[in-house]
């Protein structure tokens, strides 16, 4: 076999030890990524109350409405929002939950009395992307370039544009399940969506939790992908889980 000139084999040794350099740091990512740091996924939002009633429920025992649950409610501690996504490596079959979460969070809703309990009259939210945080730091920084890109579009919002009526068991606060319908605003582009909904009002206090699952490009988004070693599959998922104080 003829040999090679001095010079390419010198050139030709050099793209072997580039190529095996980028193998490595290949490798060393994933070990990184998926062994140092391995998944713990948080559990889905869901309220927590002793009774779980439905909005077929719509009136009390007693049949009378509870003089709480009206006025102006405004977010308050421990109300968290975030995203949902399946992470796939390249090489192995499993897929795992991403969550990323924030506690960043601002927004009121107006409550006003219906006939059989309350209704929501008005509600708008306002969630900083740019501070979601999850359990592997290289996540964090690659969302901010990709995907949701929250450099570009640091916050998402939304604003409720059809009233919600809560029974009057919601009012001793059991959960209840409503629909909700209103305009998202995620990555720069809006969407009107109609979504599931748990809530109950105790005393002071409003509680909602639910989410909204879409596909990446609804919402002007690109299924985020780390050099083809690590996919995020075609979905994301919107989850909140909001508390809220009469002010």
């Amino acid at each position: 076999m003829a040999k090679l000139p001095p010079r390419a084999s010198r050139k030709r040794t050099i793209v072997i030890v580039i190529g095996g350099g980028l193998g490595v740091a290949v490798i060393a990512f994933l070990l990184i990524y998926f062994l140092l740091f391995p998944t713990s996924s948080p559990k889905r939002f869901a309220l927590k109350a002793a009774v779980t009633s439905t909005t077929s429920t719509s009136t009390s025992t007693s049949g009378a409405v509870p003089d709480t649950g009206t006025g102006t409610y405004q977010i308050s501690s421990g109300s968290q929002a975030g995203y949902r996504v399946r992470e796939k490596l390249a090489f192995l079959p499993a897929e795992s939950d991403a969550v990323g979460r924030t506690s960043q969070i601002t927004g009121s809703a107006t409550l006003t009395k219906a006939a059989s309990g309350v209704t929501i009259k008005a509600a708008s939210f306002s969630v900083a992307v740019n501070t979601l945080k999850s359990d592997k730091s290289l996540r964090d920084e690659k969302i901010h370039q990709i995907g949701l890109e929250s450099d570009r579009y640091p916050t998402a919002t939304f604003a409720l544009s059809s009233p919600i009526t809560l029974p009057a068991s919601a009012l001793k606060g059991n959960v209840v399940h409503v629909s909700a319908t209103g305009v998202f605003n995620i990555h720069g582009v809006s969407k009107r969506e109609t979504f599931p909904l748990e809530m109950t009002v105790s005393g002071a206090t409003l509680a909602a939790a639910g989410s909204l699952t879409f596909p990446w490009s609804e919402f002007g988004m690109t299924a985020p992908s780390l050099g083809g070693f690590v996919n995020v599959t075609g979905k994301a998922t919107m989850e909140f889980d909001l508390r809220l104080t009469r002010a």
